[in-house]
């Protein structure tokens, strides 16, 4: 059985008690956790914990740490979604935050106004909160993703950090060559060359044409997923995914590179 995992945002350390809040002590009832069980701890910044559950309250758990760990955080994936439907947007910063999104920025689109009921402001944004928190525990990852409010499509854009930037289009280059490429300048150049990678995706129905002009003139690539229209959390899910699984290959294929060149070398 896997570990039962929480995020706090107490800090916590070896030898000390940590407390965790209502929703925590109520999902630990739901699992039939007893006093004396391990239990994992979070903190969503890299820390990650594990200790004994030695008080469940009403309100309120308590858990003995024993050991913390820092985790490095992966490559950087940053995500710009669109403002659309809120249940739509719930459930995909669940899957973002169990594929590691390193941020978190929604954008309005021209045409994001005319959705109803949409994910928008703070009520909303704790609720996208409350999502990434389980959903982080649930993968056992050790990062949440940087959240931010919701950002015109000029203020997205001066955010975006330098290093690969992709915009998700049907009539794109296949993203799998994009990331094929930066995959290839890392081998060569270390992983450390590897800059933060970018991906932005429309709202329902795509983005204005003028909207679209504005990414391209601000130097992202447009990159299509396939030949079928995805809805955005679809598209978000896949691209993210495509990203994660070739980053993943990333230290391998270094290493096996080195090998090779050094065998060439001593021959």
């Amino acid at each position: 059985m896997a570990l039962a995992t929480f995020v706090t945002t107490e800090p916590f350390m070896a030898g000390h008690t940590v407390t965790l809040g209502e929703d925590e002590a109520r999902h630990i009832r739901v699992l039939r956790l007893e006093l004396g069980q391990p239990v994992g701890l979070l903190d969503g910044r890299g820390m990650r914990g594990r200790g004994a559950l030695v008080r469940l309250a009403k309100r309120h758990a308590a858990v003995a740490v024993e050991t913390v760990a820092s985790v490095e955080p992966p490559p950087s994936v940053h995500l710009m979604l669109p403002v659309a439907d809120r249940d739509r947007m719930l459930w995909l910063a669940e899957k973002a935050t169990e594929l590691a999104a390193t941020s978190w920025r929604p954008v309005v689109f021209k045409r994001s106004k005319s959705v109803n009921p949409r994910g928008e402001g703070t009520t909303f944004q704790q609720k996208v909160a409350a999502r990434m928190a389980g959903a982080l525990g649930q993968s056992h990852g050790a990062w949440l993703p940087a959240t931010y409010p919701d950002a015109t499509v000029e203020r997205a854009i001066a955010a975006t950090p330098e290093g690969p930037k992709l915009v998700l289009d049907m009539a794109g280059e296949p993203m799998g060559l994009l990331v094929a490429e930066a995959m290839a300048n890392a081998r060569e150049h270390g992983a450390g060359f590897l800059k933060p990678i970018t991906i932005v995706v429309g709202p329902e129905g795509g983005m204005e044409s003028t909207e679209l002009e504005q990414f391209v003139a601000a130097g992202f690539r447009v990159v299509s997923l396939g030949h079928t229209v995805l809805r955005f959390e679809t598209a978000a899910v896949a691209a993210l995914a495509v990203v994660r699984a070739a980053l993943a290959t990333l230290p391998r294929t270094i290493k096996a590179s080195r090998e090779e060149m050094e065998e060439r070398w001593n021959d």
